[in-house]
């Protein structure tokens, strides 16, 4: 069974400090969310520009979303957390990662995903899942040197924003892989 208090409360780890994403982080995160980032054209959902204000409602008010945003020294630099918690089955997800183009390559989401991954596994989660776009590289790469493996490839599983049907390749890191 997972303690759900445990694994939504805040993390704070040297200059990185994760909390739950809050309607107060609206305009924090629309000023980090450049309508021209190229990450969009990848992203499953369009977080700029007038679908904003749309899409972060939608985070917000999705119960199946427990995002943390994610500060550096004070400032926000992005949005992550757990997707899809199965507390029961001790089941969950890491996703709905953006970092503003700025973060991106300073080896922030590297330092991130294992606050999650510790927090995840101290609370009860026995396996963590990572769905990410085939397309997606970058995320395939980082995910992979942290220990998740491989599970398989959906195909077309998910419309984008774009209208792009996405293949998404699922990977996880059980309880007792972690190395943490």
């Amino acid at each position: 069974m997972i303690d759900m208090d445990a694994l939504l409360a805040p993390i704070v780890a040297g200059d990185i400090a994760l909390t739950q994403l809050v309607e107060s982080d609206r305009e924090d995160l629309r000023a980090i969310c450049p309508d021209d980032d190229a990450v969009w054209e990848i992203y499953p959902i369009h977080l700029s520009g007038e679908d904003f204000d749309r899409e972060f409602s939608a985070i917000l008010n999705n119960p199946a979303r427990q995002p943390f945003a994610i500060r550096v020294d004070g400032a926000l630099a992005g949005i992550s957390g757990y997707l899809n918690i199965d507390a029961a089955s001790g089941v969950a997800e890491i996703g709905g990662t953006y970092m503003t183009p700025a973060a991106r390559g300073t080896g922030l989401n590297g330092r991130i995903k294992p606050l999650l991954l510790g927090r995840a596994f101290a609370s009860g989660v026995q396996r963590i899942e990572f769905r990410i776009d085939a397309r997606n590289t970058r995320s395939l790469r980082a995910v992979e040197k942290l220990g998740a493996v491989r599970e398989g490839l959906m195909r077309r599983q998910r419309r984008t924003w774009t209208g792009h049907f996405r293949d998404t390749v699922v990977l996880s890191i059980l309880r007792e892989e972690w190395q943490g």
